[in-house]
């Protein structure tokens, strides 16, 4: 605020130009006859030089310098602490669509590194879908956004449409799968153990509210964690810096602070895919009861999670008891065979949880497998009677014989 005091003759023409200058450099003044002419025409002059200065700084926006870190940029950095990621000495691969969230993580860690608290090498990637007539010029965004910064970048298109339709996921799941598919290979070629991805705690909520609509269980309903393997066996982390703090109108903000002009997704305001329904339906109807549902959410996804996995825990003891051989076991199907008695007298949550582990071991991922089929095979331990089967959603099925389940044509991943 300038503060101008004006009292005496003849000022009549200078207060309106004062107002007026103020007024252009964006201050405030406040008009209170008590000084000279001389204050006006030095605070005009303040205010002038305080332009100069904000237009300097508004320039320096997409290069912070300096030790002092934007709000965002210090939660980002204690987010990564806390799960204690490297801070130097590493490389990372940091996927960009270019949206306000992957647009935001991507100026945060600019900031991070730009202001020395960590030294990583930084890869930005961004896979085309290939879905929208604008996918191309926003590819080149986020390459041009890359350069701009002084990072590395990798694109690729695909045609998700048709590896849908080729391998009968929807649009949603096939699109996830290419997107993993890609980052995993450039993560390869830069030989970095982390990727980054922009989940925030909005995409949480709806990922829990989908889950339960579908009647997961508390894997399911546990959401997006925050670091995990990419795949099974890889050293490969999967790494969400934003998904236990930021809300994306967080994100929105830090890109305008920054000056930075985000690209928008038509898609996420198609209410035909149900994560949009969910956005902009059912959270909004769960917020007139608690405005904080987002955050809600993502604490009660926390505690399942936290429950999921000692449960987890014990499933993979169990796993390790059952598919010991037994006396009678002559089996030559393909797939290892679980011991009937020793899976049926385990608690129902630990003995369904030790059947995913099974089932992802044996075929190598649990793609279309849903709870229904889950119970299935569950029936076929508890309800004591052999020669029946349930199938499973890739063709294959599991079968009781013996005293043993097993699981027949599916193995690793492939029919046999």
């Amino acid at each position: 605020m300038v503060d101008v005091i004006i009292a005496m003759p003849g000022v009549d023409v200078l207060c309106p130009l004062f107002f007026d200058l103020c007024s252009f450099y964006g201050q405030s003044a406040d008009y209170r006859p008590s000084t000279t002419r001389r204050a006006a025409v030095d605070a005009i002059q303040s205010a002038s030089d305080n332009h100069s200065k904000l237009k300097t700084t508004d320039t320096q926006k997409l290069h912070p310098t300096g030790t002092r870190l934007s709000s965002f940029a210090r939660r980002l950095l204690a987010a990564w602490r806390g799960q204690e990621l490297p801070t130097s000495d590493d490389t990372v691969i940091l996927a960009a669509s270019g949206g306000a969230d992957s647009t935001s993580l991507v100026l945060g860690f600019d900031e991070l590194l730009r202001t020395k608290k960590l030294s990583l090498s930084l890869t930005v990637a961004h896979l085309d879908h290939g879905l929208r007539k604008v996918s191309r010029d926003e590819a080149a965004w986020v390459v041009a956004l890359a350069k701009k910064l002084g990072y590395k970048s990798a694109k690729r298109r695909v045609d998700v449409q048709k590896r849908a339709t080729e391998t009968g996921d929807n649009l949603e799941q096939a699109a996830r799968r290419a997107r993993y598919e890609f980052l995993k290979s450039v993560a390869k070629k830069e030989n970095a153990q982390f990727i980054l991805t922009a989940h925030t705690l909005d995409d949480q909520a709806e990922t829990i509210l989908l889950r339960l609509l579908r009647g997961s269980a508390a894997e399911g309903l546990g959401g997006i964690e925050v670091m995990r393997s990419v795949e099974a066996g890889s050293r490969v982390q999967l790494v969400r810096p934003l998904v236990s703090w930021a809300r994306r109108s967080d994100a929105e903000d830090y890109c305008r602070a920054r000056q930075v002009e985000f690209r928008h997704d038509e898609m996420n305001q198609d209410e035909k895919f149900a994560r949009v329904r969910v956005r902009k339906q059912l959270l909004p109807l769960m917020q007139s009861f608690n405005n904080k549902i987002v955050e809600t959410l993502s604490r009660t996804a926390t505690l399942l999670r936290e429950d999921a996995g000692a449960l987890s825990a014990e499933a993979s003891k169990l796993l390790a008891l059952a598919s010991k051989p037994s006396g009678n076991n002559s089996s030559k199907t393909e797939g290892a065979s679980l011991n009937v008695n020793v899976m049926a007298n385990a608690p129902a949550a630990v003995r369904r949880r030790a059947l995913r582990l099974w089932l992802t071991r044996e075929r190598g991922h649990l793609r279309r497998l849903e709870m229904v089929h889950l119970l299935a095979i569950d029936r076929l331990l508890t309800e004591n009677r052999g020669g029946r089967i349930a199938q499973l959603p890739d063709g294959g099925h599991v079968t009781r014989k013996r005293g043993r389940l097993e699981l027949i044509g599916v193995a690793n991943g492939k029919k046999g």
